[in-house]
């Protein structure tokens, strides 16, 4: 069985405080796995862990096989790690287009003059406007950044983080703080991504984790809790346990046991 991320016994202290707990985490090649927990559970430090933001206090990071602890972020990238963040990480005065262009200029080693790249070669140009189009970013391609809606906005960023052509693919809360009537577009971009990507989708929104996981752990305090099927989360007293407090996530859990109950 292919692993393209490994994780051994990572932890991450902050003075006195320990954010990750001897975590040793796999994600298969070609997986759709999601990374959940309840609030202040550590899974924003893990994925920036994961992406050389922060360095390990202890533990070993491998991507494909290859120890990447001490790799910085850029160089990541370049070994085909991505990810989006919480809150978008975009330029803004850029339009989609010339951001996408920026993105797939630069991973073909023409960053320092995009511009120019994006004016005479076809080939950049076909693989923006596709990207462009997937992601139903063509209408507003030629918009700043900053005037799109939001649901656009996170659109672009997942478009972004697929122009580097990652093997790997981190997903940061898509749907954080996207209003419901765009709640949907970003489903449908996830649910899309293409399948010689492998997803690790670290997210709060359970219609999101299972609707699109075949893999789910369960983070608490840091340390892995549970791992399974949606299946096998859905029905774990240890997981109703830990989201007491969050009650619509607890209802989400209660409708889906009894789906799996009627299968």
């Amino acid at each position: 069985m292919a692993f393209v991320l490994e994780t051994a016994e990572l932890v991450k202290r902050f003075d006195g405080f320990i954010a990750t707990r001897d975590l040793s985490l796999r994600v298969e090649a070609g997986a759709r796995h999601a990374l959940i927990g309840p609030n202040g559970a550590g899974k924003t430090t893990v994925v920036n862990l994961l992406t050389g933001v922060l360095q390990p206090s202890a533990g070993r990071i491998f991507l494909e096989g290859s120890d990447i602890t001490a790799v910085p972020v850029h160089q990541r990238v370049r070994r085909g790690l991505s990810r989006t963040f919480q809150i978008n990480q975009l330029y803004a005065d850029l339009s989609p287009l010339e951001t996408i262009g920026l993105a797939v200029s630069e991973r073909l080693g023409h960053g320092g003059d995009w511009w120019r790249r994006m004016g005479t070669r076809a080939d950049i140009n076909a693989e923006i406007v596709n990207t462009l189009t997937r992601f139903h970013l063509d209408d507003v391609m030629n918009q700043p950044t900053a005037t799109l809606p939001y649901g656009k906005q996170r659109l672009l960023e997942i478009a972004l983080a697929i122009a580097t052509k990652p093997r790997l693919l981190l997903l940061d809360e898509p749907a954080a703080g996207v209003p419901e009537g765009e709640r949907l577009d970003i489903l449908a971009a996830v649910a899309s991504l293409p399948r010689d990507v492998t997803v690790l989708l670290i997210e709060h929104d359970m219609d999101l984790v299972f609707s699109f996981a075949d893999r789910i752990s369960v983070l608490v305090a840091g340390a892995l809790l549970v791992e399974g099927s949606p299946e096998e989360v859905a029905r774990d007293p240890q997981v109703r346990s830990v989201y007491l407090g969050e009650s619509a996530v607890a209802e989400k859990l209660d409708s889906l046991e009894l789906h799996y109950a009627k299968d």
